[in-house]
């Protein structure tokens, strides 16, 4: 039996691997997959390195937590492409979507380490210096729930902490349903500085060594996330049958319509161009030291399986 963890179970992004999973797209390829259902993004570099877990699927830089500049860590495939990070603003604001000036001024809500670096990273891109331009950076109330961080944004926002929060696709999108948010940044869509779309991409992640011992499985490993696009991309809905086992109930009914806006962008392969991107971004907040070669951090000897 392998192990699959995931970053954050209900972020749109990495829900590729979890319906690999719970589709049963692993088994269809021979791999025996169970899903854990911890917060990845906090133990799962460690459990990697452990041995514990097998596949992580999570942000491309995700395994630099416990292996240095990612040696010794692989990227199998991706998940879907470009970065995924959306920026939200107050729903009652009177600014066009898309103004990186508009920003300045506001208080943002952030998730503390690599959401607070990946916003700080966005500003200094766009020219804008958090004290100079008054830009407060605050954490997610306290009173979040632990174990479901999807209304953070919203209480935020309600307790009058920030004017914004950068976060995920459905925790957007739980903003927008409660009228409390509404759409300013999609980095994926072009929005902010240019080549902002160029920072991350969701990817499926293991380590030199397992690829060494186990190959095939890791193969297997890819050509179940290919399959599990290739059936999202067809049938949106089944998104919400695997929601209902795993999700909070409110974010349930949310998470089909989020597929489906999403679905033209999953695609397994890695380019250049993403890996040049995420070795600009993760130098820039100190994940790497240096530049990684592209074959370095990518098993590219399974590319002949990303387009399925």
């Amino acid at each position: 039996m392998y192990r699959l963890l995931v970053a954050d179970l209900d972020s749109p992004s990495y829900f590729v691997a979890t319906a690999a999973a719970e589709l049963g797209c692993f088994k269809q390829e021979g791999v025996d997959v169970e899903l854990m259902r911890d917060y990845g993004s906090e133990t799962g570099p460690a459990l990697l390195r452990a041995g514990t877990v097998h596949f992580l699927g999570g942000p491309a830089y995700i395994a630099s937590q416990e292996y240095p500049d990612c040696k010794g860590a692989k990227l199998l495939c991706a998940l879907s492409q470009y970065s995924y990070w959306f920026l939200a603003v107050r729903a009652d604001l009177d600014i066009a979507r898309g103004d990186m000036n508009a920003l300045k001024g506001l208080r943002i809500s952030a998730s503390r380490l690599w959401p607070e670096w990946s916003l700080r990273y966005l500003l200094a891109d766009a020219g804008i210096d958090p004290e100079r331009d008054n830009v407060r950076i605050v954490p997610p109330p306290k009173s979040v729930d632990a174990r479901w961080k999807g209304r953070a944004g919203i209480e935020a926002i309600e307790q009058d902490i920030a004017d914004a929060y950068w976060g995920n696709g459905m925790r957007v999108a739980l903003g927008e349903r409660h009228g409390v948010a509404k759409l300013h940044l999609d980095l994926r869509r072009s929005d902010g500085p240019p080549g902002a779309r160029w920072y991350n991409f969701p990817a499926l992640t293991t380590t030199e060594a397992f690829i060494d011992e186990h190959p095939e499985v890791a193969a297997g490993a890819v050509r179940a996330i290919v399959k599990a696009q290739q059936a999202l991309k067809a049938d949106p809905s089944l998104a919400t049958s695997i929601a209902e086992r795993l999700f909070h109930p409110e974010e349930v009914p949310l998470i089909a319509d989020l597929i489906a806006r999403d679905a033209p962008f999953y695609d397994a392969r890695i380019s250049p161009e993403a890996i040049e991107g995420l070795n600009k971004f993760a130098q820039h907040i100190g994940l790497f030291s240096k530049p990684v070669p592209y074959d370095r951090l990518v098993a590219s000897q399974f590319s002949r399986f990303w387009d399925g």
